[in-house]
């Protein structure tokens, strides 16, 4: 299966193009979309930890469009990176590692959302808001380190 997607006119291009439109505009598109997902979701976060309480839950509506067009981007853009060199990334463990941290982070952004329609933020509520930025954190910060690896 690796073999099959490493073949893939798509990721010949990607791999061994010297156009901009290639390798370098997907990966800026990914870190683009990172900065969306991540940056709203820290701000989401932030407000379920009681940072500028005098604003509205209500207000952060708009959070769960950037997340889901973030989300979007990237899941369009990593599958983009991941098939440049599948037999690599496939069998490497720290990529595992960050796609656990990514499917962790992503998975806190549902129950966030019914928080912010009910208007009230409880414990739970904070327990998810740190998980959320603890795993966006390391997920960041290990899929920066895949270049050293």
């Amino acid at each position: 299966m690796l073999e099959w997607l490493e073949s893939l006119s798509l990721a010949v291009w990607l791999r061994d193009s010297v156009s901009i439109w290639a390798y370098p505009t997907v990966l800026t598109l990914h870190t683009m979309g990172l900065s969306v997902l991540v940056g709203a979701s820290a701000l989401l976060d932030l407000r379920l930890l009681g940072v500028s309480r005098s604003i509205p839950l209500s207000a952060f509506r708009w959070v769960s469009t950037a997340v889901a067009i973030g989300l979007t981007v990237n899941l369009i853009t990593g599958g983009m990176l991941f098939i440049k060199d599948p037999l690599t990334w496939g069998k490497s463990i720290p990529f595992l590692v960050k796609m656990s941290l990514v499917v962790i982070s992503a998975a806190t952004v549902l129950p966030m959302r019914r928080y912010v329609s009910s208007g009230e933020a409880g414990g739970s509520a904070r327990l998810l808001a740190v998980t959320s930025l603890v795993a966006w954190s390391a997920a960041v910060t290990a899929g920066r380190l895949l270049a050293y690896l």
